[in-house]
């Protein structure tokens, strides 16, 4: 069966099915709302799996810090010294074995919960992704739900040494944790009165911070809610663990499996395998792993490995954001798929914005030829600025060429952020942190998306044009994808070709062709957001070899958006298209 294109849906899984339109400055659940698992109805996934979505990536799912008791499961809060805004940081993990308590109807039931979405996912036709963080854990970690015989993190590290093989965590012998000093008049929960909100937090020895922080006081700006972990890397970049094979980066994930059998692995290593199996046993269908950059490859095989054994197609996806390591995470490390952050959507960005030209898609694309199917396309996620602020590109339509790029250019997944499809600005100030990003760390809505969710009907009733317009753009470009066999073919630039024998192709334009047995596709798009595009798009001598195309005329059609049609020629001389495509237009034609 030939492969398919993958796209993901990231969601917010707290503010999805928010539909609390408040929205007060470090505003309580109760002023400002928080969405539940249950919120994702049928026929709100239905409506997910209808926009062109293969994955739902359900972020913020694990238990992790946040301020609040919860009595019924005999869960206190958090210390908001350590918490990141109100609702807390989906990437400081409190308890692996748990899902965040926020996210229940009936916490006494969390987990139910949160099955059930799994199982109506499934229904739906689409797989589940949650985030697993192995890099930091919360400053309060606390395994109350650890299955039996497995113990919790630091429960048995000898806390008198800064390093030691199966410690979980690194220490500083002798100096007890001090909360960082703030910055620009920062308070905890905005200034709001709070018993554990006293500028303290029990903690002797003090842990390394997340970010790798030695220090017992870490600056404000290092991840301070979070505790590094230990993989067996001693301060001085010693290994205790086995160097992976000569030849790792050609093994597939059976022969690293069968590597790791009988070695002697540091503690953390087998607690983030048990912790990934559990989730497996959920019926969870992968992982997307934070920060795996600052976690030796090692481990990845490791960890990898024992997934594969589990669920050969679990999908893996990993933040990298080092192009010089991809490929020892991918080969050596067993990774699926890499984010393609600082090449592909740094260079889209700066296209989107006017800064950047399209002649620099061609080196980055050729220099990433033999991964490409490994590296996840986006141009939002949770990190990232929404490209409808002002701090991005103020308009969501000057995206579209991109995203037409993005999704179609290689075999790779594509992925979009909830609300990315409606044009969401992340204009809100939730607490912490500042516009132009929707807050990842407190309680608020998501005022476009909320227009789409219309109280609950998921139909977009509450949409002007302009942005139903814009889903539905969205929705083509990711259904056609899922469709085209193309796209999981071959692929050939034509835009070198065309700046070199074609005056009126512009590095506001970028063109190239996808093909296979079945289907052969030119997709071009015009990037420029004010003038036409009117030329002949040449084609190059080597896709005619490759194609074999008969001389002759013939007429071709648009077929991604259907809407077009033009006139191929091929003669002895070459071959070319008509071609007129408005600002920020994207086409793509089909010959037969």
């Amino acid at each position: 069966m030939k492969p398919q294109k993958i796209v993901v849906y990231q969601v917010f899984t707290r503010l999805f099915g928010n539909t609390n339109t408040n929205n007060k400055p470090w505003g309580t659940k109760e002023e400002n709302g928080v969405g539940k698992f249950n919120d994702f109805t049928d026929s709100a996934l239905e409506e997910v799996k209808k926009l062109g979505v293969s994955h739902i990536w359900y972020t913020g799912v694990p238990h992790h810090g946040v301020i609040g008791d919860f009595p019924e499961i005999d869960v206190s809060s958090d210390d908001p010294d350590v918490i990141k805004g109100r609702a807390g940081s989906p990437y400081a993990v409190r308890d692996y074995y748990q899902v965040n308590p926020d996210l229940a109807v009936d916490v006494t039931k969390r987990m139910e919960e949160f099955e059930a979405l799994i199982a109506r996912t499934h229904q739906h036709e689409m797989k589940v992704i949650i985030d697993i963080v192995p890099n930091h854990v919360s400053r309060f970690y606390e395994g109350k739900n650890n299955p039996e015989g497995v113990s919790d993190f630091g429960a048995d590290d000898d806390k008198t040494v800064e390093y030691a093989k199966n410690n979980n965590f690194y220490y500083i012998p002798g100096e007890a944790f001090q909360v960082p000093e703030p910055k620009n008049g920062y308070r905890p929960l905005g200034g709001e009165k709070h018993p554990l909100a006293n500028g303290k937090f029990a903690e002797n020895p003090a842990k390394w911070t997340g970010n790798g922080s030695r220090k017992a006081q870490p600056d404000f700006d290092d991840w301070y809610e979070t505790v590094k972990i230990n993989y067996g890397l001693s301060p001085d970049g010693k290994k205790d663990f086995d160097a992976l094979p000569a030849g790792a980066d050609s093994l597939d994930w059976k022969a690293h499996f069968d590597f790791w059998q009988g070695k002697d692995v540091p503690d953390s290593w087998k607690k983030f395998r048990d912790i990934t199996q559990f989730w497996l046993g959920k019926g969870v269908d992968g992982f997307r792993y934070d920060m795996a950059e600052m976690v030796p490859v090692e481990f990845w095989s490791y960890l990898n490995s024992h997934i594969k054994l589990t669920n050969p197609e679990a999908f893996l996806l990993a933040e990298v954001y080092n192009p010089t390591l991809y490929r020892d995470y991918i080969y050596q490390g067993q990774m699926d798929y890499l984010y393609d952050k600082v090449d592909l959507y740094d260079t889209l960005k700066h296209i989107i914005q006017g800064q950047g030209s399209t002649d620099n898609l061609v080196s980055i694309l050729e220099g990433s030829k033999d991964i490409e199917h490994h590296l996840l396309h986006f141009l939002e996620n949770h990190d990232e600025q929404r490209i409808a602020s002002p701090e991005f590109a103020g308009n969501p339509w000057k995206a579209m060429p991109a995203m037409v790029v993005s999704a179609t250019v290689s075999t790779s997944p594509t992925m979009i952020y909830f609300g990315q499809e409606v044009g969401e600005p992340g204009a809100e100030m939730a607490g912490f942190g500042q516009p132009s990003r929707t807050s990842i760390f407190d309680y608020i809505g998501v005022p476009q998306h909320q227009k789409w969710m219309n109280g609950g009907e998921f139909d977009g009733g509450q949409l002007s044009d302009n942005e139903k317009a814009l889903r539905n753009y969205y929705s083509e470009v990711l259904n056609f994808t899922l469709k085209s066999t193309a796209l999981t073919g071959e692929y050939l630039e034509l835009h070198t070709f065309n700046r070199h024998q074609n005056p009126d192709y512009t590095n506001k334009a970028f063109a190239f062709a996808r093909w296979d047995e079945s289907q052969k596709l030119m997709v071009v798009t015009n990037f420029d957001e004010s003038k036409w595009m009117k030329t002949t798009l040449k084609l190059s001598p080597e896709l005619l070899k490759a194609w074999n195309l008969e001389k002759g005329e013939r007429e071709i059609q648009e077929v991604m958006f259907g809407k077009k049609k033009t006139r191929l020629r091929v003669t002895e001389l070459g071959a070319e298209i008509d071609l007129e495509l408005g600002p920020l237009e994207s086409a793509v034609f089909e010959v037969r």
